[in-house]
Order: structure tokens, then C-alpha cells, then sequence
């Protein structure tokens, strides 16, 4: 799909009248599909309790996919990369690291609505998580990043985030016998632009949070999930929001515009990139402007605004505890469990 910025806002098919027109033929034939797709789920007939399974013992073809292992990265990069990550010096005045708004302790971001930029005001959108971010086909809110590494750099030179110039980084940190001895011992030089944005994403290559109860059950655990787990299962894909919400990440993957039936949080930015549900019990409070509090007021809100559907405290119950089962395990415990 093409894609092209017009200052602040995304625009999928260009500008002008023809581009209008193209939207709205485009967007009824969406509209279409997902009714349709709704209706064929709704009619089906539905699948018994238990591993996703045919009589054959072929596996159900589910539109999510479970977390595949991370990447082989040299071992070193990680390590550089870690300690790179949590390293104060890289904002420009040495007050704040990466885990500073992404916190790999808890939910790998933070519990605010907003955290603050070097001059204390809210930064504009709600930080997202940095947990299966490398899954993700973009990155950011607005999915103007299209790799790890153009995402670093960013955050690095962004002047309410880390407020950093990568020449003077680099400098910062040669400065530092220690530091540099490991950096050369991986890289063959010292730091500089390209190798400091490449360690960082090196790392957060491997912050993928495998294991959780839903993967278990893809894979054939049948106890792996409730009875009420899996309806919630079932709702979620027979009211639409696999629509947007599937694939390894259960989102991450595509642009929506929110608020299609009724309004939903802030109005801009108006097209998204769709966040990743994974570990989505532990990463309140949700949205871009991070105005829905708890996961059930989400679900409700997404529900109302997405799909125009009005749920019942029965349904959101049985979601929230499908989503529930998306919390997948850091480094041999689970993600939010305390240490």
C-alpha cells in the first residue's frame, strides 16, 4: 500500500478529489469485507473446546501466530546493547536512559498517561511498549519508522526524549576507556552513528516475550486455555477486531483510522499504526493519548467506536479474559509479575 505524509497526518492514496473518491470506494469495500467476514465467522460452526485442532488432527488455520524464537545476534551486540540501553549518558544532559519510559522490569513502558519531556510537559502520545516492538511491520504511533534502528536514532535525537546528537553521543561515550574497549572489541572501532543504533536495536531484538497461555494452546495445549478464555477467543474474532488485531504481534502489522463509527480518545493523529495486543493486560493506561484506564473500559470503547457494537458486561468479561492469556514471559517470569 502506498504511503505518503502531508505534514503531520498520514494520507494512504494521495491528495485531492480523486484521492477522496478512491478512499471512500476503497473504505466501503473494506466496510464490506469485514461485514462479511463477521457474518461467515457468526455462522460457522463453531469449533469444539480444546487445542486447535480438525477431526484429521490437521492444525485450524488461527489468524494469530505464536512468538517465534528471536534472531541469532552476536552475543556481544546484546550485551553492548543492554548496557547501552540502560545508560543515563546517552540523553544530553546524562538524566534519563531508555528505561527511563520503557521499563523492562514491569510492562517494558510505564503506567502513565504520558511521560514528560526534558522541559516537563506530557510528550504528545502515550508511550508504547518496547516488548515484541521488533515484531512490528512499523514503529511509533504514527508508523512513520520503518526499522529499529531509524527508530533509535529518533528517540536518541528527539529533543523532548533523550535530546541527544549522535556525533556528540558517540564523542560522549569514547571518552570512556571502558566502553570504548567494548565497542571495539564488537565493531573493530570505537563508537559512532552507525554502531551505537545498531547495538541499541541488536538488543531490542531479543525483548520478544514468548510463552504465554494463548501460544501454548496454538500449539496444542488444551488446557492451556478456560472455557470463558476461549469464548472471549470466539468474540474476538466473530465481532471483527481480528480484523485489525491478528498475526504474530495481534496487531502491529497495519494503519487504521480510529474513531470510524464514533469517536474514540483524541481525534489526531487520525490513522494509527495498530498496536500490538501482546502482554496488553499489563501496558495501562491505553490508547494514543492514554485515556481508557483499564482494559475492560477499552475493550468497550474500542467496541463502540471500531465495530459500532455495544457489549454486554458478559462479553467484555469473556474478551479481557482472552486477552489476558496475550501476557507472555521476560527473561523466565512473566511480564508485570514482580521480581
Amino acid at each position: 500500500m502506498p504511503l505518503r505524509y502531508t505534514s503531520s497526518r498520514l494520507t494512504l492514496f494521495g491528495k485531492g478529489r480523486i484521492a477522496r473518491a478512491a478512499f471512500r470506494w476503497r473504505w466501503l469495500v473494506a466496510i464490506g469485507a469485514l461485514a462479511l467476514g463477521g457474518l461467515q465467522l457468526l455462522l460457522a460452526p463453531s469449533q469444539p473446546l480444546g487445542q486447535p485442532l480438525e477431526s484429521n488432527g490437521v492444525p485450524v488455520e488461527e489468524p494469530i501466530t505464536p512468538i517465534p524464537a528471536p534472531p541469532a545476534i552476536d552475543p556481544r551486540k546484546i550485551r553492548l546493547g543492554e548496557r547501552l540501553f540502560g545508560d543515563a549518558r546517552l540523553s544530553h544532559d546524562n538524566s534519563r536512559s531508555c528505561t527511563s519510559c520503557h521499563d523492562l522490569g514491569t510492562n517494558g513502558a510505564t503506567g502513565k498517561d504520558h511521560d514528560v519531556g526534558f522541559d516537563g510537559s506530557d510528550l504528545p502520545l502515550n508511550t508504547l511498549t518496547i516488548f515484541n516492538a521488533a515484531l512490528s511491520f512499523r514503529f511509533g504511533w504514527e508508523g512513520n519508522l520503518r526499522t529499529l534502528e531509524e527508530d533509535a536514532k529518533a528517540s536518541l535525537e528527539n529533543p523532548q526524549v533523550m535530546g541527544s546528537s549522535i556525533s556528540g553521543l558517540a564523542e560522549k561515550l569514547a571518552a570512556d576507556a571502558d566502553i570504548r574497549r567494548e565497542f571495539t572489541a564488537v565493531y573493530g572501532r570505537g563508537p559512532d552513528a552507525g554502531n551505537i543504533v545498531d547495538a541499541i536495536a541488536s538488543f531490542e531484538r531479543t525483548l520478544v516475550t514468548p510463552g504465554c497461555r494463548f501460544d501454548r494452546w496454538l500449539a496444542g495445549d488444551a488446557a492451556a486455555l478456560s472455557a470463558e478464555e476461549l469464548d472471549g477467543y470466539r468474540l474476538f474474532k466473530s465481532l471483527g477486531c481480528v480484523s485489525c488485531h491478528q498475526g504474530v504481534s495481534v496487531g502491529g502489522n497495519l494503519f487504521e483510522r480510529h474513531g470510524i463509527f464514533h469517536p474514540l480518545a483524541s481525534p489526531q493523529p487520525e490513522i494509527l499504526r495498530v498496536p500490538s495486543l501482546r502482554n496488553v493486560a499489563t501496558t495501562p493506561p491505553y490508547f494514543h493519548d492514554g485515556s481508557a484506564q483499564t482494559l475492560d473500559d477499552a475493550v468497550r470503547k474500542m467496541a463502540h467506536a471500531q465495530l459500532n457494537s455495544t457489549l454486554t458486561d458478559q462479553q467484555v468479561k469473556a474478551i479481557v479474559a482472552f486477552l489476558k492469556t496475550l501476557t507472555g514471559n521476560y527473561r523466565g517470569r512473566p511480564v508485570g509479575a514482580p521480581p
